[in-house]
Formats: C-alpha cells, sequence, structure tokens
C-alpha cells in the first residue's frame, strides 16, 4: 500500500524539508497503526467508485464555468476569466483516486477477482481521461509502479489509447465467470455489483472516447453506433454516485450561497438557452434545475461580469445552483454518464455516417429520457418535443441542434467541456467572458504547481487557447 502516497502525496510532503523524515515515517504503511497496511478489496471498492464519483463532480466544478453553465457573482474571476489558475487540489484528487484503484487491480489480480479487476480498468480509464482532458500530457506508465518519484509524462495520444485499452480489459475481465471474489453490492456505491451494468458504462465510456475524435481522419461512426448499442438501454442504467459524509457536493454549494459563501450562480448562457431568450422556447427543465428569482423570473450572470442585479449578491435576483432540483439536491446521485447522453452520441455518430432517420430519432429519444429523469410531467415534455422549434424532423436536422440539446443534458458533467471544444464553442449566443484574459476561448488548463515545482519532467505550461490532440 506504500505506492498509493509515494507518487501524488510524496510530491505534497517534499517541499516541506524540516519534516520529511517524520512525513515520510507516517506514510509507511508497515510502521503507522493508524493506516490499514491490507485492506480487503471490498473496502477498497468503497474507496474507488466513492472517489470517482467526487472527481467527476470536482472537474465539473472548474469545467462549468468554461461552458458556461455557471458564473461567478464576483466581476473578474480568475476561472470565469480564463486566467491561469492553479489546480493542484484537482490533480492531487484524480491521482490519489488513480492510486487507489491502481492497488484495488493488483490486488484483484492477486486474488483471482476477475470481477474487481475489471471494475478497477474502468475507473482508471475514466480518471485517465479526466486528467488528459483537462492538462493533455500527464505521469501514468511510471506513476504508481513505486519505480520513481519523478515520472515521465506521457502524450496525450499514448494515454487516449491507453484508456480505450483499459477500457477493452475492463469489458473482458467482467466477462469472465471465474472470479473468486464477487463485487460487494453494499460496497459498489455506482452499480451497486451488477457487473452488466458496469459492461454497459465501459461501452458508455468508450462511446465518448470514441466520439471524441471526431476532428480526426481514424473517427469512426459505425464504432462508436456498436459502442452505444452496447451501452444504456434506459436511465436505470445510467452511472450514478449518491453517498455523501453530508449532502451532494453542488448542494453543498448552494447552502453557501444561501449562507452568502457564494457561489453556484448559472450563467446567462444556459438561462438564455432554457427561458426562451435564445431559441423562442422555453425548455420546462428550466424550472427542475433552478429556482425562479424574487419577482419570478429566470435571470442568469453573465461571465466575467458578476451580479449585475440592482441588489448586489444579497438577494434572489439572479438564479443559482438549487437544492430543490433533481440534479442539486441535498441526496441527488452525482451523475457519471447516463443514457440520454448516449442518445446524444448515438444521434451525433449516426448523423456524421448520413443516417438522418436513426440519427432524429436517438435525438428526440435522448430529450425524452432526460425529461423524464428530471421528472418533467408528461404534457410539458410532449408539449417542448412536439414544439416546431424542436421537431424538425430527420431532413431538417443539424449538428447544432443535436449539439444544443446535448448542452442541457451534460449540464453539470465533465464531458460537457469536450462537447463545447469540439464544437468550437458554437453554440447560439456563447461569447467570450468579459474580461477574459485569452482573445478566444479556453481549450486546456496549465500545469498546477503541486506538481511543477516537485516534478522537473513537467512540461512548461502551453497558452491556455492552445489545443489538445483530439480537438485539432
Amino acid at each position: 500500500m506504500r505506492k498509493i502516497y509515494r507518487y501524488a502525496m510524496a510530491f505534497m510532503l517534499m517541499g516541506a524539508s524540516l519534516c520529511l523524515q517524520s512525513c515520510e515515517d507516517y506514510f509507511d504503511l508497515n510502521e503507522n497503526p493508524n493506516l490499514v497496511s491490507s485492506p480487503p478489496l471490498r473496502a477498497m471498492l468503497s474507496t474507488a467508485t466513492h472517489k470517482t464519483g467526487l472527481n467527476s463532480q470536482r472537474v465539473a466544478a472548474t469545467t462549468s464555468f468554461f461552458v458556461q453553465y455557471v458564473a461567478s457573482p464576483v466581476a473578474g474571476n480568475g476561472t470565469d476569466t480564463y486566467q491561469v489558475t492553479d489546480y493542484t487540489s484537482t490533480w492531487d484528487a484524480l491521482y490519489l483516486a488513480m492510486a487507489d484503484i491502481y492497488d484495488m487491480k493488483q490486488k484483484g489480480i492477486e486474488e483471482g477477482a476477475s470481477d474487481y479487476v475489471g471494475v478497477a480498468n474502468i475507473m482508471m480509464s475514466y480518471h485517465l481521461s479526466l486528467v488528459s482532458d483537462l492538462w493533455g500530457d500527464a505521469p501514468y506508465s511510471q506513476a504508481f509502479d513505486n519505480s520513481t518519484l519523478t515520472p515521465a509524462f506521457d502524450s496525450q495520444q499514448d494515454l487516449y489509447a491507453e484508456s480505450l485499452r483499459l477500457l477493452d480489459q475492463g469489458i473482458a475481465e467482467l466477462n469472465k465467470t471465474d472470479s473468486k471474489v464477487a463485487l460487494s453490492a453494499d460496497n459498489d456505491l455506482i452499480h451497486g455489483g451488477d457487473k452488466s451494468k458496469w459492461i454497459k458504462t465501459a461501452n458508455a465510456f468508450k462511446a465518448r472516447l470514441l466520439n471524441k475524435i471526431s476532428k480526426q481522419s481514424s473517427y469512426n461512426p459505425a464504432a462508436v453506433l456498436t459502442a452505444v448499442e452496447n451501452s444504456y438501454q434506459s436511465n436505470a442504467d445510467d452511472a450514478e454516485m449518491k453517498v455523501f459524509a453530508n449532502r451532494n457536493p453542488w448542494a453543498q454549494i448552494a447552502l453557501n450561497n444561501q449562507n452568502l459563501v457564494l457561489g453556484g450562480w448559472l450563467s446567462r448562457q444556459l438561462v438564455n438557452q432554457l427561458n426562451g431568450t435564445t431559441y423562442g422556447v422555453v425548455d420546462p427543465r428550466l424550472t427542475r434545475i433552478t429556482d425562479p428569482t424574487v419577482t419570478g423570473t429566470f435571470v442568469g450572470t453573465p461571465n466575467g461580469t458578476g451580479n449585475v442585479g440592482p441588489a448586489n449578491n444579497t438577494v434572489r435576483d439572479e438564479v443559482y445552483i438549487s437544492r430543490n432540483s433533481p440534479l442539486t439536491g441535498d441526496l441527488s446521485p452525482i451523475i457519471i454518464a447516463s443514457y440520454a447522453e448516449m442518445k446524444f452520441i448515438e444521434a451525433e455518430a449516426a448523423f456524421r455516417a448520413g443516417n438522418r432517420d436513426r440519427a432524429y430519432t436517438a435525438y428526440l429519444t435522448g430529450i425524452r429520457a432526460h425529461m423524464d429523469k428530471l421528472g418533467v410531467p408528461p404534457n410539458e415534455r410532449d408539449a417542448y418535443l412536439n414544439n416546431p422549434a424542436v421537431a424538425v424532423g430527420a431532413a431538417n436536422l443539424t449538428l447544432a441542434l443535436i449539439f444544443k440539446e446535448k448542452y442541457v443534458v451534460t449540464y453539470l458533467n465533465p464531458e460537457a467541456w469536450n462537447d463545447a471544444r469540439r464544437f468550437d464553442y458554437q453554440y447560439a449566443g456563447f461569447t467570450l467572458p468579459v474580461g477574459a484574459d485569452l482573445p478566444t476561448f479556453i481549450r486546456r488548463v496549465a500545469y498546477p504547481q503541486g506538481e511543477s515545482s516537485k516534478n522537473p519532467n513537467t512540461p512548461n505550461s502551453p497558452v491556455l487557447s492552445d489545443k489538445l490532440w483530439w480537438d485539432r
């Protein structure tokens, strides 16, 4: 278990030279009686699935500014305006989770527990994608084998290939029938020990990865569609995590805002899409996402400007993340991947393959599934689906309409930033934040100071408008 801390934690501790020895002793699991030297697989599964859900939210808490789901109430906020920001805590959280997942996999191999090995591969692939989609090149091949404290950075392309390989391996392991340790339903905080759902999630992640390279000559819509077909079949299959110490972290942001620790303000871009301003049709999901202002209206905050209402931060004159929403309530699950999202991946891939009928059916099914998940009454749902601005017919379907509707489905999900970059931010009404530090939209984040100060292999951070390999 020492390897869990050797990479991610050592970098935080090495700078404190006066206490280096005591810190190293503390994280020596062979000597510290407060740390478990050999936790059972079921406990490792609890930790890994819990961190996977929380890390999905953690990353989305940053990227949701980039896609203008949320906006800061303070003018010129660093994340809001594309300033170089230090995301060391996010980097550390991702790598600590990956270290836990690595150890679970190794223990699973040792015990002949192919079910655990399969799930570990799937979660590792997901985390690897989160890391690479934020920073690009990153440590992996040398990060967890205990051979060095300064691992090399693998290329973005290699990390992408490894993410796909891990998913295929995960599916193969879960298809085995001789696992000596069955998945613990109580300790699997995402799928309750259901192997078939984990296989569907692996295919959902695979569909994402294969669709993400839509700008590349190697893009294969048929492969994307095959992955979608093997993924979720209904909302009941969604990958969700809903175990929290107190409440869903989005709900905690909303609670903090109520107590004037300001955050979680919804962007004007999102609100105007939903309230009829941008498209001329009111989306009934609006009232399932947020609560109206004190005047009964729905007003968003412009990114970069901060609060523009007359009361300046202390009255509900603009709308926020809501604790009344099925997506962000105290007990709401964190949605990692969903059936509705898969239908929009299907719609896009079918559209690119020239199958407009399949694309249009998937487009409508995705909207319907998401509205059902949010509890939109059938009459409101059907009125929206039948609106001429939505029910355009297969011949009039466009990529812009697919991306527009998927933008609502991926609300507060990290995958939304991948879509925005692939779509070149061409959503209707989408503009640069006021006072943006870049002349164009953000495409990546800077390497964290906690890594660059400890690992000499850390690349120099490029300009934040430089595109990742799959975005070119």
